[in-house]
């Protein structure tokens, strides 16, 4: 019998769990109370650990074209094929899918080997769905950085919770936001629409129709702004404000445009930016999902209106923004997305030399790849040549699951055995389920936790950071890929955080540079950045956030 703390690792949240392990594969789960995400608290996605436990199903061996084969020839078969493609097609025909539960030391292998020696940047990553989010966060802040904890539920006056499904997918945070209305007194808000079931228990409700979410919260800021609630001194020494953003803010967000697009009453409207505007510490808590300008829109009219409102960098005062997939923030930490290079960095000349010199890099992707729609088209019309696709493969709905049979080189890293694989051309290599896996994840507000294995791998499995790096190495790459544990992988992601970082990015994990081995399996939770921007400094050229005139679409995405 064996006590081990781990991961729950089925959302975003993060919470932590202690496991009980006995003999073969059983264990007895339940909240770690000493986690900092959930304290104890375990919500019913936990009981799909249990269903990892059983073995039927599962892909065991290296698979090659429906064949059983060892690892030596299978790593050599990925590697012979995945060059030949790049020979042949140029490193723009290679593209990777990879899905929510990985941890960030496979997601910071994956994202080295696509960009900094394949060279290609087109990869399709589970934080698609905060697409909006990232992408408001970085033009505000001058990088995607989540301003909140978890421990502001808990110091605050108001917590404005925007849509239903925000609570429904998180019922840890659901508890969490119960517990500060109980204990500490803080008033819920919930923004919901006509149908969502009661599963909220709220002050007040307001509800509005779908979509107009954006629109509440835009007049809510224009609100502060015509009756002198904003915060002055911040708004002058801490925020660019663009030119003409109030005259833009003003069109369609008058108190009646707003009650007419929400179909709700002016008093209400009225009402509640009159309650929310009172409230000095107010969290907000949104899920943002997709890519498109609904998501633009509401990410961009919560900022604005925590930053113009002073709202930002102090207990108990910030935008939170909670994403489905698991490890969602470990992703985009490393940069294993289309949009950005590695560690918070773009592709600016200045990134590129600094990543492509850390690396080593052979062949550094220049410039941001397709993922979603983009490459889904990419895959119809045959530029596709080679798909990697660590973790496994992705949900039925996926655009991407349809496609296979139009790619020529599959390379797939799953724990199963699937269909696919005896209709297609593949080298299927078997990789751990979550309760097999050993790294770390970072949780939806910046926390750090380790994940621990609670079953040792099953037959020939291997960590998808192991496949890749032997993948490399066939390749060519050894010097670059040398690592032989979770460990060694860390230190390297957590030096290139701090390399030529000088201050420009709050994303810097330099404590952490020298850390040992036994250090790194005893590693505790720990959440970097501290309070981000409670100094009133951002990580922008002059030092100063910016208000987001998200109409303007075009300024927008120039950012």
């Amino acid at each position: 019998m064996a006590v081990v703390r781990s991961l729950c690792g089925q959302c975003g949240v993060g919470c932590g769990i202690r496991a009980v392990t006995g003999k073969g594969r059983e264990a007895s789960i339940e909240g770690d109370p000493v986690h900092p995400a959930n304290g104890g608290l375990l919500c019913t996605r936990s009981e799909a650990l249990k269903d990892m436990f059983a073995l039927e199903g599962r892909l065991l061996r290296p698979v090659v074209d429906g064949r059983a084969v060892g690892w030596d020839r299978a790593i050599d078969q990925a590697a012979r094929r995945l060059s030949a493609v790049i020979a042949r097609h140029g490193p723009g025909s290679v593209a990777m899918h990879v899905p929510g539960g990985l941890l960030t030391e496979d997601y910071y292998v994956a994202n080295k080997l696509m960009k900094g020696f394949i060279g290609s940047a087109h990869v399709e990553a589970p934080c698609s769905e905060a697409g909006g989010m990232a992408a408001a966060q970085r033009a505000a802040f001058g990088e995607d950085v989540m301003p909140a904890a978890y421990e502001d539920l808990a110091q605050a006056d108001m917590l404005l919770l925007v849509g239903m499904p925000t609570a429904r997918r998180h019922p840890v945070l659901h508890e969490r936001m119960a517990e500060a209305r109980a204990e500490q007194g803080a008033r819920l808000i919930l923004i919901a629409h006509a149908g969502d079931g009661p599963e909220v228990e709220a002050d007040e409700r307001l509800t509005v129709a779908p979509g107009s979410e954006a629109a509440l919260l835009s007049g809510l800021l224009l609100h502060c702004h015509d009756n002198g609630l904003l915060d002055r001194e911040f708004l002058e020494r801490r925020l660019s404000v663009p030119a003409g953003f109030w005259a833009g803010l003003s069109r369609g967000h008058d108190l009646w445009s707003v009650a007419r697009a929400c179909g709700l009453a002016p008093g209400e409207v009225r009402a509640f930016y009159e309650q929310v505007a009172a409230a000095p510490r107010l969290v907000t808590l949104f899920s943002p999902h997709g890519q498109g300008e609904e998501a633009h829109r509401l990410s961009a009219a919560i900022l604005n209106f925590h930053l113009a409102t002073g709202r930002i960098g102090k207990a108990g005062a910030a935008p939170f923004a909670v994403t489905d997939a698991a490890n969602g923030m470990g992703v985009r930490e490393v940069g294993c997305r289309a949009g950005e290079l590695a560690a918070h960095r773009d592709f600016s000349e200045d990134a590129l030399a600094q990543v492509g010199r850390f690396w080593g890099a052979t062949r550094l992707a220049d410039r941001p790849g397709l993922a979603g729609e983009a490459l889904a088209r990419a895959i119809e019309a045959g530029r596709i040549k080679a798909l990697l696709m660590p973790g496994g493969l992705p949900s039925a709905s996926h655009p991407i699951r349809g496609l296979l049979e139009q790619v020529p080189l599959v390379l797939l890293m799953t724990p199963w055995s699937e269909p696919e694989m005896d209709a297609l051309r593949m080298v299927a290599l078997p990789s751990p389920l979550w309760i097999e896996k050993d790294g770390t994840l970072t949780g939806a507000d910046r926390l750090i936790s380790r994940q621990r294995w609670l079953f040792p791998l099953p037959g020939e499995t291997k960590p998808d950071w192991w496949i890749l790096t032997r993948i490399a190495q066939a390749m060519g790459w050894r010097d670059a890929f040398h690592y032989e544990r979770p460990a060694e992988i860390y230190r390297e992601h957590v030096r290139l955080t701090a390399y030529r970082n000088e201050g420009r990015r709050l994303l810097n994990l330099k404590r952490h540079a020298p850390i040992s081995n036994p250090a790194y399996d005893e590693l505790t939770p720990w959440r970097w950045g501290e309070v981000p921007f409670d100094e009133g400094l951002f990580p922008t050229a002059d030092g100063k956030a910016r208000l987001i005139a998200f109409w303007d679409q075009a300024a927008f995405r120039a950012r």
